[in-house]
């Protein structure tokens, strides 16, 4: 495993930097969560989560499909877990989208994945659709499931 971790970091790093060349700044925001003792200075900060927001449309074969925000990629260092940094994460996500307009945000969770749900359920999300049934069977893989929230921040102009 640790000869692929370079290659794993390599993939990941121009994963980020064609999304940062080629996504127009309103189409794609990532925020990250900073941790720093007040005796630090910015140099000494922990990066301690991030998480992206684009905008996708529902089918490209429909003329008319709005885009809606989606968030993916919610990840929070181990050790900073379970001190609100996600809950933190995903308000300031809600609050941008609102404030540019949209009354949801999406995301997607794996079924497994108990932790997520729960944070996510805890924070007002709920389910829109889940992936069949026979389509995980066939292989072998949890459900994914798609999970929406309506937006309670006031818009801007008002």
């Amino acid at each position: 495993m640790r000869l692929l971790l370079p290659l794993l970091r390599m993939g990941v790093y121009e994963d980020l930097r064609y999304r940062l060349r080629s996504s127009q700044l309103s189409e794609y925001i990532c925020l990250v969560a900073i941790a720093t003792a007040p005796e630090e200075t910015v140099n000494h900060s922990t990066l301690v989560g991030t998480v992206e927001v684009t905008l996708r449309s529902n089918s490209p074969f429909q003329l008319r499909s709005l885009p809606y925000p989606y968030l993916s990629n919610l990840a929070v260092r181990t050790e900073a877990r379970r001190q609100g940094v996600a809950q933190r994460l995903l308000t300031a996500c809600e609050r941008m989208a609102s404030e540019r307009g949209f009354h949801e945000l999406y995301l997607h969770v794996l079924e497994n994945n108990h932790a997520a749900m729960q944070l996510y359920f805890k924070a007002g999300y709920e389910l829109r659709q889940a992936d069949t049934f026979w389509w995980c069977c066939l292989f072998n893989q949890p459900r994914k499931l798609l999970l929406y929230k309506r937006l309670a921040f006031p818009h801007p102009s008002n």
